[in-house]
């Protein structure tokens, strides 16, 4: 849920004409971001404050019945087919190439897979955002993926091998985060059969630490442009207060209209 920054930024992008040529979403990322794309601003906030404290949506009844913290059928299908509708149509008529990050649980591989309708791809969608721990694997084509983030957390190498040469990041973490190392125990408990797996999440703290510093240099030489929390998002990654999401969400839009003309000029150069 700390992706409510994400979706505040990306409505003040929509609102203010700010367009690319392409999209690559990880974990929330990539369930809030296609709705850049369908333009429609401000459904993220808004079905989240309504749906999430809803048990029927997520919570520990549906950890204990079903393995995983959030309802699958309600959250994937109930809620974009009749609830909030998503539109689809407008998604796939932007004609932006729109990327899901996904882990593959047997190679421990980040995945870059390309979403052409989100409700033809929606398993996708959500592998990406099914965290270790809270969601069971989701199969795809003869393959298992859980959350993209594992492997690949902030994908602006994965962009630019794609050839974009003007990156915009959106962090929903600040600029003094580090990330410290999960408990080992836990971690082979549970994923210990997927060797490759196991050891990316165990190394998942060095490896997103040196892709920040990565980042940062890049940020500094002016080649990427990065727009992060001007203050820590304390919001639990599972959040369910409707107050809470709704002030990560303003902090979203207030920090992309504080940067928007830097924005602008960076993207015209």
């Amino acid at each position: 849920m700390r992706g409510m920054y994400t979706a505040g930024a990306l409505d003040v992008f929509l609102k203010e004409g700010v367009h690319f040529q392409g999209v690559m979403g990880v974990s929330a990322g990539a369930l809030f971001g296609v709705n850049f794309l369908s333009g429609q601003a401000g459904r993220v906030i808004r079905y989240c404050k309504k749906y999430n404290p809803d048990h029927h949506y997520m919570g520990l009844g549906v950890l204990l019945h079903t393995g995983e913290f959030v309802n699958r059928h309600f959250a994937y299908d109930k809620v974009p087919r009749e609830l909030d509708p998503f539109d689809d149509q407008a998604f796939q008529a932007s004609g932006v190439p729109f990327y899901a990050v996904v882990t593959n649980l047997d190679t421990g591989n980040a995945e870059y897979l390309p979403i052409h309708s989100v409700f033809a791809e929606m398993d996708v969608l959500r592998a990406s955002g099914s965290m270790p721990f809270f969601a069971q694997p989701v199969p795809w084509q003869g393959r298992r993926y859980l959350d993209g983030g594992v492997a690949d957390s902030i994908p602006y190498e994965a962009m630019g091998r794609l050839g974009y040469d003007r990156r915009v990041v959106i962090l929903t973490r600040d600029l003094e985060y580090r990330k410290k190392p999960m408990p080992q125990a836990a971690v082979r408990a549970m994923y210990g059969k997927y060797p490759v797996f196991c050891q990316r999440l165990l190394n998942r703290h060095t490896v997103y630490n040196a892709s920040v510093a990565r980042l940062a240099a890049l940020e500094k030489a002016g080649e990427i442009f990065v727009l992060r929390p001007s203050q820590p998002i304390t919001v639990h990654r599972l959040e369910r207060d409707p107050a809470a999401l709704q002030a990560v969400y303003d902090l979203g839009v207030k920090d992309a209209r504080a940067r928007l003309a830097a924005l602008k000029d960076y993207l015209s150069k």
